[in-house]
């Protein structure tokens, strides 16, 4: 099966973006797997979204256990 995340880990041309990838902590076997982006809305100036940021952790470790996805959210 393909994976919709090969157009960006897979191929020649994609180079950089693998290195992008592996600068941030991902290993040869995570860019095999698919990768699931977490994104939300956090802001720490707005207090009505305030807690956003924890929930995308919760959200994150739902992910990891489910065998294949390597789960990335960016870091504030």
């Amino acid at each position: 099966m393909k994976l919709n995340s090969y157009t960006i880990t897979q191929g020649r041309d994609r180079a950089p973006a693998r290195a992008m990838l592996k600068a941030i902590g991902f290993t040869d076997e995570d860019l095999k797997k698919p990768i699931i982006g977490v994104a939300n809305t956090w802001i720490e100036t707005m207090p009505c979204n305030y807690n956003l940021r924890e929930l995308a952790e919760h959200v994150k470790a739902g992910v990891r256990p489910s065998a294949t996805e390597s789960p990335w959210a960016p870091r504030a």
